[in-house]
């Protein structure tokens, strides 16, 4: 965000509660130390209530931050998946799609969709991300994983949504970017920090 330029956020779409999709949560309040306004954050009701255990100064607007302190300030909205909802004048739906013993939201905005932690994309998601553009997809390495899509199985997937664009993520330490440029079919790439994405 920083070396983007990004001053301003008008929402935060929480996938699941998982730490390394909620942690670094505190980073929101650079944003909301300037708008002064509780920035909403969407998410199921168990995420959300795993953010209010966890982090309760920052959903909880009865706790204050002591004179000459900042807190960051974070207001839950739940959603449901299937159920569209606006932020602005932006429509989104949360898609449900399973990992491992537990359910994650993915987010298809417009023409784009992320999808993050899933195992497999059942078929009333796939319903729902027909027609997009871009994709961003989960890929967790070469092997097969009980909770994440391997590369293998993400590439299958990707080929069944037919996007344009997929961009691979939540790969580990054991893809090398390089290598998976080589072996990856056309329009399905690894994304990387700094990667921009304009869609009209």
């Amino acid at each position: 965000l920083v070396a983007a330029n990004v001053r301003a956020i008008d929402a935060v779409l929480y996938t699941h509660e998982h730490a390394d999709h909620i942690h670094g949560i505190d980073d929101l309040r650079a944003f909301t130390m300037r708008s002064n306004v509780a920035l909403p954050m969407y998410g199921s009701p168990e995420t959300l209530a795993t953010i209010g255990a966890r982090f309760p100064y920052i959903v909880d607007s009865s706790m204050r931050p002591l004179p000459g302190t900042t807190k960051p300030e974070g207001a839950p909205v739940e959603v449901t998946a299937g159920i569209p909802f606006r932020v602005r004048n932006t429509e989104i739906m949360p898609i449900a799609v399973p990992h491992g013993r537990t359910e994650v939201l993915a987010y298809r905005v417009g023409p784009i969709a992320y999808v993050t932690d899933a195992k497999s994309i059942p078929d009333s998601a796939l319903a729902a991300l027909a027609g997009v553009r871009v994709l961003v997809l989960n890929a967790l390495m070469h092997k097969v994983h009980p909770t994440h899509l391997s590369i293998s199985e993400a590439v299958a997937v990707a080929e069944r949504i037919g996007a344009e664009q997929t961009f691979l993520t939540h790969l580990t330490h054991e893809s090398f970017h390089a290598d998976l440029v080589a072996e990856l079919p056309a329009g399905i790439a690894p994304a990387y920090d700094g990667l921009v994405v304009e869609v009209q």
